[in-house]
């Protein structure tokens, strides 16, 4: 999958395709709809399936401290695209440029000019353009006059609910794991490369794996029962703490920390992927670290009884 970093590197050879464009945050099933319908659309016209999408999302640019939790950091959705088989992804900087530029330039320059779109699909709702005065009849009218199609894409339904990155996120946050991997299609997980902590956790006896989060927040917090991926004897099972630590006075950082279970080699500078599998409680402040620690004994004896294994 060729990846394309700005409206300034788009060349000659990149234009003539078939194109969607969004955040598709946690690629979900009704984003896994789209891929397919437009993977489809790329094999009748005999061009390359791509998707447009931003970094940072526009909701983070405008409203940082508003902004929804990610699903996916951007490393991730691109595997996500990668692994849907998008054949190229144009990556555009969101920042006061992009957020001022009409929607009939946004067209020209990227939909024309950039790209020579053969076959657009865009959602209903998609806005775009300075005051989002750009719509989906704009795209028509354009797309008739510059010989390309538009097409819209349906709502892709869960029994009577829409699937929606906004749902997903609702469900990890109140803990419904179920809810989001049926709404994702997989079991929600978070990637990161393991880093060096304060070894407080050793300390009590209970040495965790930190993981990067390279996010402010998460939509999920709390303590889990989990397994990580990506080290060797895969998969591995643990218990997992996700949230700012409240126990830890003067530290506010937002940790995921991962105990592995029967585990105790190095694994500095590993790239791993954790998969959530039962949250079992609230991130709490606790009044002393040896209050702390026989939580920690409690969850440790929980999690081990989830995944059936002996203490």
């Amino acid at each position: 999958m060729q990846v394309i970093r700005g409206l300034h590197n788009l060349r000659p050879e990149h234009r003539g395709c078939v194109a969607t464009i969004g955040n598709f945050d946690g690629v979900h099933l009704g984003h896994q709809a789209v891929f397919r319908h437009l993977r489809e659309q790329a094999e009748r016209f005999g061009l390359p399936a791509t998707v447009v999408t931003f970094e940072p999302q526009p909701m983070e640019f405008f409203a940082p401290e508003a902004a929804p939790a990610r699903l996916t950091r951007m490393r991730e959705k691109l595997q996500a695209l990668k692994d849907a088989g998008i054949d190229r992804v144009v990556l555009l900087e969101f920042g006061h440029k992009m957020a001022a530029m009409s929607a009939a330039d946004f067209v020209r320059e990227l939909l024309i000019d950039g790209l020579d779109v053969r076959y657009l699909f865009v959602g209903d709702d998609f806005r775009f353009g300075h005051g989002r005065e750009g719509d989906i009849e704009l795209l028509r009218e354009t797309g008739r006059a510059h010989n390309f199609e538009v097409a819209n894409m349906n709502t892709f339904m869960d029994g009577e609910s829409r699937v929606s990155s906004t749902r997903i996120r609702e469900a990890l946050a109140a803990g419904d794991l179920e809810l989001a991997r049926r709404n994702l299609g997989r079991p929600y997980r978070i990637c990161g490369r393991v880093a060096h902590g304060d070894a407080r956790g050793r300390s009590i006896g209970f040495p965790t794996a930190n993981i990067d989060l390279h996010r402010k927040v998460s939509p999920v917090h709390g303590v889990f029962a989990v397994i990580v991926y990506g080290l060797e004897d895969e998969p591995l099972a643990g218990v997992a703490n996700i949230g700012n630590r409240p126990t830890v006075v003067g530290d506010s950082r937002y940790l995921l920390e991962v105990h592995l279970f029967d585990f105790s080699r190095q694994i500095y500078g590993e790239h791993v992927e954790v998969e959530f599998c039962r949250r079992l409680r609230d991130e709490k402040r606790f009044d002393s670290f040896e209050d702390l620690s026989r939580q920690i004994v409690r969850d440790t004896e929980a999690a081990r009884a989830y995944f059936g294994l002996e203490n």
